[in-house]
């Protein structure tokens, strides 16, 4: 912007001046020769007089001489020739004898004037004055090279002004920027000291307006799920109280723990809903699939700072949380995990809710007795989680990356997935796998760099 604010300085002042340079060379080009001549039909005026009181040759060389030193003074007496060297054309001076007229024109290397002085006896003497062509630009160069020095002076000075006037447009509207980028990034806490012209102080202003008011609409949000949690307590309440009443029975110990995860499960949700926004790797992901992407550096450094957790040990626990219900629906559940080290990223409860979200929805779409498997796989730089079932499949795999885009479906546990596997600079795949239905990649980057040497990979498979 700066760049161009200058340009349209120097363009427009570059045009004035010009516009006024032009007419004012000319003109003191003109009053210079004007001058020149004027002062040469003087000195021919001046001489005049003398011829109507001598023709003396002599006395005529000698006044010639003191009104002009240059010798550019000639007189024509008739009869005798001319007093001195003469640069008039023949024709010129017959004109001027015989016409009697008062001539001054310019000729190849100068101006003339001649000037016709009636002698007595009628007779005629011409009295010419040379001006050279030098004498008619005396100065010229010079005036001119003032203006144009004036006229370079004058659009630097423009420039120069518009370049700072610039700067300050420019610096408000970077800091403005930067603001803006840094909200997009998560950081509700930015603001802009406004500053620069008028309309670039209301946007800031407006700025920081917005920023305090998605603050508050933030923590009336997470304070709104919280209050929401906390009222799924009361019908948990009147779960445990039912549990105890079936005490002795086979089923109680499968309700109270269903329960008892249950609950665990709302303090969570209510403890992270009334945490900051954006203070781990999943809340750097809070923008959605189709927000701004992070990082590779910036996801290396999140994996390897970042809270971290066994995923091969979650992915465990969970699995056997949701085993308990395929029994109950007769699926067959098959659970594959790596003992080699899996540390991510992620804190447990980013992992579970990935590994929830997965399994969830192969008991939401997916008809019962269906069954479905797990397994965690360990490479040279990541940590793969694929669960796959013996379902339908997703036949359009892109499209239901898409949040809410399947019908009947929010799309969040996907979502959920796939922020969890970018916020640590790994990606997720739907393909079909060797059940006939979906098979779901999810690869999160190792927290920690991988042990150099061989590693062999022991394999332990439960069936359920």
């Amino acid at each position: 912007m700066r760049r161009s604010l200058a340009g349209v300085a120097l363009a427009v002042t570059s045009m004035v001046a010009l516009s006024f340079l032009i007419p004012l060379a000319a003109l003191v080009m003109s009053l210079v020769k004007e001058q020149g001549v004027t002062a040469a039909e003087q000195r021919a005026a001046a001489l005049a007089p003398v011829l109507t009181l001598t023709t003396d040759p002599d006395a005529l060389r000698e006044s010639a001489a003191s009104l002009d030193a240059a010798d550019h003074l000639v007189v024509h007496l008739p009869g005798s020739g001319a007093l001195g060297r003469s640069k008039a054309p023949t024709a010129l001076l017959e004109r001027a004898q015989r016409g009697r007229e008062s001539i001054s024109q310019e000729i190849p290397d100068g101006w003339i004037c001649l000037q016709p002085v009636v002698l007595p006896g009628d007779e005629v003497a011409v009295i010419e004055n040379f001006v050279p062509e030098a004498e008619l630009t005396r100065g010229v160069k010079e005036s001119w090279a003032v203006m144009l020095f004036l006229a370079v002076g004058l659009i630097a000075g423009s420039v120069l002004v518009a370049d700072r006037l610039g700067a300050k447009v420019v610096r408000s509207s970077k800091k403005l920027a930067q603001a803006s980028h840094a909200l997009g990034q998560g950081d509700l806490d930015t603001r802009v000291d406004p500053m620069g012209p008028r309309e670039l102080r209301d946007a800031g202003i407006a700025f920081n307006t917005m920023a305090h008011r998605m603050n508050e609409l933030l923590a009336v949000e997470r304070e709104l799920v919280a209050d929401l949690s906390h009222r799924l307590r009361t019908p948990l309440t009147a779960l445990h109280l039912a549990s105890e009443r079936m005490a002795g029975t086979p089923e109680s110990a499968r309700v109270e723990a269903a329960v008892g995860e249950l609950e665990t499960e709302l303090q969570a949700i209510i403890a992270a809903a009334r945490t900051p926004l954006a203070v781990g790797p999943m809340g750097q992901g809070m923008l959605g699939a189709d927000g701004p992407a992070l990082r590779p550096a910036d996801t290396a450094a999140t994996a390897a700072a970042g809270p971290g957790c066994e995923a091969a040990e979650v992915v465990r626990r969970r699995t056997a949380f949701w085993t308990v219900l395929a029994g109950q629906q007769n699926r067959s559940c098959s659970l594959d995990l790596t003992q080699e080290q899996t540390a991510v990223g992620l804190c447990e409860d980013d992992v579970a809710a990935v590994v929830d979200a997965l399994i969830g929805n192969v008991f939401r779409h997916t008809a019962a007795g269906t069954p479905f498997g797990v397994r965690v796989v360990r490479t040279a730089q990541a940590v793969e989680l694929v669960v796959e079932d013996g379902g339908p499949g997703i036949p359009e795999p892109d499209r239901a990356l898409s949040r809410g885009s399947s019908t009947g479906s929010t799309g969040l546990g996907l979502d959920i997935a796939q922020r969890a596997a970018r916020a640590t600079g790994g990606t997720m795949r739907i393909t079909r796998g060797p059940l006939g239905g979906a098979r779901i990649t999810v690869t999160f980057a190792l927290a920690l760099p991988a042990p150099s040497g061989h590693r062999s990979r022991i394999s332990r498979r439960r069936k359920r």
